[in-house]
């Protein structure tokens, strides 16, 4: 996953590190992805310094000079940092902001009275749906942590049946649905018409949403049953003030005060609105140059709308619930060292994946997949899951299938166009791994290992992935 738009995309493009043939850029990839799961499973290496080495690995084995390697690894895990960095630092913000002030609890106490037992799973793909319809992944992915786990920790359940739902409702739509960026480029390179693709988008999504989230997580807690890590887990007012005075907080003390749940509520959804109405105004206005368009794609933009937020959440939560000026800085300065490890791992991921694309691996597999004679549908799908598993990016797998596949819906309907298109996202989605700056995010998150990411988040996202090809190549049968 990346919140990348295509301009920055094209932007970190820099001139390839090697001329290799194909079967030996193959065995690099290969020997390079070998090395950073070794140094992980094996011997217990940091996975920064992992991603690190195999980065360096995956050059050598292809032959490249090493400064080229160098510059492409930072290159990669610099415009990843500066892509999704200050993203998750104001995600990070606001979580604690809601933890410390009471707002999650507000939240997750409404949750659990509303939605307990068996249907606690279908409130949080909903919840993580809406949510993620507007937002990139990884800022759909901070600001619901604190809910998820909260949930997850004071209703008891598993932290699989309540995290995977929620991961598979922003994967579908970040995959699927305009207007994310991949999809968005898909349609614009095939001429499929949005309004089409959209509906059609969703009545994949649904079906999909749902066996990769609810019914997947029954048995994705049987395969990890892990504990909600202790250093994410939002912790009540009152269990503050337990620590810092030793006495448990009582009502009406000042430090244990709640802001209401409306305010909690519109403080969350706050850049969700902003993003989805510049969604909305660059759908109906559709003129870059027109001043309300530019308005909105100002503060429409996730910087912009995340920030907001934590401006706006200092005084409807922190204010509210009686913090001093000192407080909330305090709050602020705590909210930002959990996640220096996690930035780290994703910007070396970010690393990893540039050099996998600056060592001409994607071009390799459009060369490769130029001969395959299969139907239109099918061979974008297929496109899109080669060069999905050997960059990790799902924006670089859909705007180069996009790419390849565009001159064959030439003849084909508005329907088939817009099929063509959400083949090409369900194909971006396929088994995310260590190539990917998302598998990285989800891992530290949840407070899993590789092994256990691999079995829970790669494999979600491979169901959603099977899943929503398949009902696409339904669809195309009888429309």
């Amino acid at each position: 996953m990346t919140s990348l738009s295509v301009e920055t995309l094209a932007a970190e493009a820099v001139e390839p590190i090697t001329s290799a043939g194909h079967a030996q850029l193959g065995i690099a990839v290969l020997a390079g992805i070998a090395v950073i799961i070794l140094l992980i499973t094996k011997f217990k290496v940091h996975a920064f310094l992992a991603l690190t080495i195999g980065s360096l690995a995956l050059g050598a084995f292809a032959g490249a000079p090493l400064d080229k390697v160098i510059t492409s690894f930072t290159s990669g895990l610099g415009s990843t940092v500066a892509g999704v960095g200050v993203l998750i630092a104001l995600g990070a913000i606001l979580g604690k902001l809601l933890a410390d002030s009471g707002g999650a609890d507000q939240i997750v106490d409404t949750i659990l009275a509303r939605a307990g037992g068996r249907s606690m799973p279908w409130a949080m793909v909903l919840i993580a749906s809406v949510i993620g319809l507007p937002l990139f992944f990884e800022v759909g992915i901070v600001l619901l942590i604190p809910v998820v786990l909260m949930v997850a920790k004071r209703g008891n359940y598993s932290l699989m049946r309540i995290g995977i739902p929620a991961l598979a409702g922003l994967s579908v739509m970040h995959g699927l649905i305009p207007p994310h960026p991949g999809p968005l480029v898909a349609i614009d390179a095939v001429g499929a018409n949005l309004g089409v693709t959209l509906a059609l988008g969703v009545l994949v999504a649904i079906p999909t949403v749902i066996i990769a989230g609810p019914l997947f997580s029954k048995v994705a807690a049987r395969w990890v049953d892990i504990p909600v890590p202790e250093k994410m887990i939002p912790r009540r007012p009152s269990e503050e003030l337990e620590d810092a005075t030793g006495e448990s907080g009582k009502p009406g003390n000042t430090a244990a005060k709640l802001p209401s749940f409306g305010a909690t509520l519109a403080t969350m959804l706050l850049p969700v609105v902003l993003m989805l109405a510049k969604a909305l105004v660059d759908i109906v206005v559709d003129n870059p140059e027109h001043t309300v368009q530019r308005v909105f794609d100002v503060i429409g933009s996730p910087l912009i709308a995340l920030l907001a937020a934590v401006i706006v959440g200092m005084f409807t939560l922190g204010r509210a619930a009686g913090f001093s000026k000192g407080k909330i800085t305090a709050t602020v300065e705590k909210s930002l060292a959990p996640i220096a490890g996690i930035l780290l791992i994703v910007g070396a991921g970010g690393g990893f994946k540039q050099t996998l694309i600056d060592s001409g691996v994607g071009q390799m597999v459009l060369q490769i997949s130029e001969d395959w004679a299969i139907p239109a549908l099918l061979l974008a799908w297929l496109i899109a899951v080669v060069i999905r598993l050997a960059t990790g990016s799902a924006t670089v797998a859909t705007v180069s299938a996009a790419g390849l596949v565009a001159p064959l819906a030439a003849d084909m309907s508005t329907s088939h166009a817009a099929l063509l298109v959400l083949a090409i996202g369900a194909g971006s989605l396929f088994f995310s791994h260590v190539n990917d700056a998302g598998f990285w995010l989800v891992k530290e998150y949840f407070g899993m290992n590789v092994g256990q990411t691999i079995k829970t988040w790669s494999v979600m996202e491979t169901i959603i992935s099977v899943v929503a090809g398949a009902l696409v190549l339904l669809l195309s049968l009888v429309i």
